[in-house]
């Protein structure tokens, strides 16, 4: 009888030793928070006896589930705040285990409804994704915490601040299973679709509430709490975005932006589509560099499966792919360039053959709607921009890739099909700076480029003009030289130049008669306008300077007298304001070429037939300001060519006689005074006989220019002479020329 008390009471000692440490730390008031000293001792005994560890782990697990059912939470606390500090302390292989109770205890507190309790289990459990075991798990799997924290994201609780507690806990739990998976090769089933389908889109319905989408840049380190100290979930959502991007490797791209574009076609966010851009920004700024092309070829798919969507949500897409080009540009963009273009000019045939169908219609006088009209208005967004992520990303490749990408244009582009402004290839070879015009002018590029230059269209010619000049002009002096206009001192412009290399010269032998012939016949195209002499103006000048040997000199020079003589000779009948173009822009070419050459004669002779034209002009005033346009340009012509025979060329450079020009200031003052006096005072049938006059005279003078200059274009065959004042041709044998010094080498 006595033993029996005595074996009862062995019951309470005979308890196992783990069970009495655990239940320990327990006091009895929970607001007293965890026993500090007996926490120590059951540490102690987790490390010392770590097989122990699992059975710890077990009935702490029970005395949990006991307490949150029993809705104790202040122990609940306590016994979380326990297994935080054992899995600090353990770092042993028996810490599995351990692990796999911690981890259903996490998942008890997820699965409450209680906010703190869900806080209380994210905490530990971020806790545990930032310890590095051992060894990796290899049957452990997070597919429960990724969707229960993917839910809390999407928070719908009705106080505010409830909300945001729970949703930034989500967040934090999204982001420490990233970072226990991502680097473990055992868990690479965190980059399935099934598990990125919950994971983005719940960083990026976070990321909608951000107040200021142009922070977005480079990686750095995002502001992760509101101006009152809180917890922000849009940066928060923004840190584990970049943070997933920045761990993915090259095979987990796709799966890691497609939920993306999903997620923006969801909630309809491609127009407007500013979050849409700066979700890409943060993208393509996260992942390594090598991976653009990724992104870009998702982009563009997408925009393929949209090819029928309204024009504003093509447009937002493209927008968004101009945006990743951006920033791919100046990176690695892999070996899909040709892909990028080929997907954009199939849309931007698309948008065309929509605008143009809507303009049939509305031609054939079918009714269209307002709607429609709004339609066709919106392609144009599409296609501008389409023209600009065209000629950004094209105009950042390397030298090799834009000269293949022009060909590409070049041959897949049905011109005569697109409106001028829709053909972007000047702004592909927009800083085009290839050392060598046979590099950066190939034949097959070359060819169909010169063929558009011979069509009626001029803003057709004009593109051909933009190309040729963007890529001859190496050392960007064009702005330099904008306007056709007498520039007095060249040398002021401080233009740079190098010289010309052994490829160039040998570029110039083979198209430089190609090149100087579209030129000649370009100048006389009756639609010119203004900016098509500029152009030309500029196309010769820039020639002058980057590719002309003496060869290439008397070549160019020749060319202007040439269009000289078509000019006035006007066997075409060339409108008269095509006729001036003409001598104007001969006259301003000869005067910089003059000075690019640096010799003396032909600069001042230069300088002595421009001021003869200004003379003629107060010799012809008229205060009539369209009859004086046409009379100063029309005298520009005979002072011209009074002073520029085109046979006259001597052995360097023409430096032709002009008459002394000694006190031709004093005349001329006294003769406008005279020509103003008499126009105040004189009656109209005088003025009006005096100017008919003058038109004999100008008559005359014109009939005598024509007989002493009409001939054909210059050829070997032949020399020109003067007998009784009419021209004559002469046939002389080839081996008895005499050819400038500058044709001999």
């Amino acid at each position: 009888m006595f033993c029996v008390p005595g074996v009862c009471g062995c019951c309470g000692p005979l308890r196992p030793r783990y069970k009495r440490l655990v239940d320990n730390i327990f006091p009895e008031d929970p607001k007293d928070g965890l026993s500090k000293s007996d926490m120590e001792k059951l540490t102690f005994y987790a490390v010392s006896a770590p097989e122990k560890l699992d059975r710890i782990g077990a009935y702490l697990a029970e005395r949990l589930s006991r307490d949150v059912v029993r809705h104790r939470y202040g122990y609940v606390v306590i016994a979380m705040e326990a297994l935080d500090q054992l899995l600090m302390a353990c770092h042993s292989q028996s810490i599995k285990p351990f692990v796999e109770s911690f981890l259903h205890m996490v998942a008890k507190l997820l699965e409450s409804q209680e906010p703190d309790l869900q806080v209380l289990g994210t905490n530990s459990f971020v806790k545990f994704a930032n310890i590095e075991e051992d060894t990796p798990s290899y049957h452990r799997r997070y597919d429960f915490f990724v969707s229960q924290f993917s839910a809390m994201c999407h928070s719908t609780h009705e106080d505010p601040e409830t909300r945001t507690r729970i949703r930034v806990a989500g967040i934090k739990g999204l982001q420490g299973v990233v970072r226990k998976t991502v680097n473990d090769e055992l868990q690479a089933i965190i980059w399935e679709p099934q598990h990125m389908d919950k994971l983005i889109p719940s960083m990026l319905f976070n990321m909608q509430d951000a107040e200021d989408l142009d922070r977005v840049g480079p990686p750095g380190t995002p502001s992760e709490t509101g101006q009152d100290g809180e917890e922000n979930p849009a940066s928060l959502a923004e840190s584990c975005f970049r943070e997933l991007l920045g761990r993915a490797a090259y095979g987990n791209m796709n799966n890691a932006v497609r939920p993306v574009l999903v997620h923006l076609d969801n909630h309809r966010l491609w127009e407007p589509n500013e979050f849409a851009v700066s979700c890409f920004r943060i993208i393509m700024y996260s992942i390594q560099a090598q991976h653009s092309h990724h992104v870009i070829q998702q982009v563009l798919g997408h925009l393929d499966t949209h090819n029928k969507n309204t024009p504003r949500m093509r447009a937002g897409i493209v927008q968004v792919l101009l945006e990743t080009v951006a920033i791919a540009a100046k990176g690695s963009v892999g070996p899909t360039v040709l892909e990028v273009f080929n997907t954009l000019l199939k849309h931007l045939r698309m948008s065309v053959d929509f605008e143009l169908g809507e303009n049939s219609r509305r031609n054939s006088g079918a009714s269209v709607s307002s709607s429609g009209r709004v339609k066709e208005s919106e392609e144009r967004i599409v296609q501008n921009a389409i023209i600009q992520t065209i000629g950004f990303f094209g105009g950042n490749l390397p030298d090799y890739q834009r000269a293949e990408v022009m060909m590409f244009i070049m041959g897949k582009v049905p011109v005569l099909a697109f409106p001028p402004d829709t053909f972007d290839v000047p702004q592909v070879t927009s800083g085009f700076k290839s050392k060598t015009m046979v590099a950066a002018l190939p034949a097959p590029f070359l060819d169909p480029l010169f063929s558009i230059s011979l069509m009626e269209d001029c803003e057709l010619r004009q593109l051909v003009l933009e190309i040729l000049l963007n890529i001859i002009d190496r050392h960007d002096n064009r702005a330099k030289l904008r306007g056709i206009r007498i520039i007095p001192n060249v040398a002021a412009l401080k233009i740079k130049r190098e010289k010309i290399s052994k490829q160039d010269v040998g570029f110039m032998k083979k198209h430089g008669q190609q090149l100087y012939r579209h030129i000649y016949l370009g100048c006389k195209e009756e639609d010119n306008g203004h900016k098509n002499f500029e152009l030309l103006f500029t196309t010769l000048a820039v020639l002058t300077i980057e590719l002309a040997n003496e060869e290439v000199v008397v070549d160019l020079i020749r060319l202007a007298l040439a269009l000289q003589d078509m000019s006035l000779a006007n066997e075409e009948n060339m409108p008269m304001v095509i006729r001036c173009g003409i001598m104007a822009l001969v006259a301003a070419y000869l005067n910089f070429l003059s000075q690019m050459i640096a010799n003396p004669a032909f600069c001042q002779h230069v300088s002595k037939v421009n001021y003869l034209g200004i003379k003629e002009r107060y010799l012809f005033y008229d205060a009539d300001e369209d009859r004086l346009t046409r009379r100063k340009s029309l005298v520009d012509t005979i002072s011209l060519q009074v002073d520029f025979p085109s046979d006259s060329l001597p052995d360097k450079v023409p430096a032709l006689f002009s008459p002394d020009t000694t006190g031709l200031e004093e005349q001329e003052k006294e003769k406008r005074r005279q020509v103003m006096e008499k126009f105040q005072k004189a009656p109209f049938e005088e003025i009006a006989a005096h100017c008919e006059s003058k038109a004999n005279m100008l008559h005359d003078r014109l009939a005598q220019i024509f007989e002493l200059t009409i001939r054909p274009p210059p050829s070997p065959s032949g020399v020109v002479s003067i007998a009784a004042g009419h021209a004559q041709h002469q046939s002389v044998p080839v081996y008895e020329m005499k050819f400038p010094d500058l044709c001999v080498y």
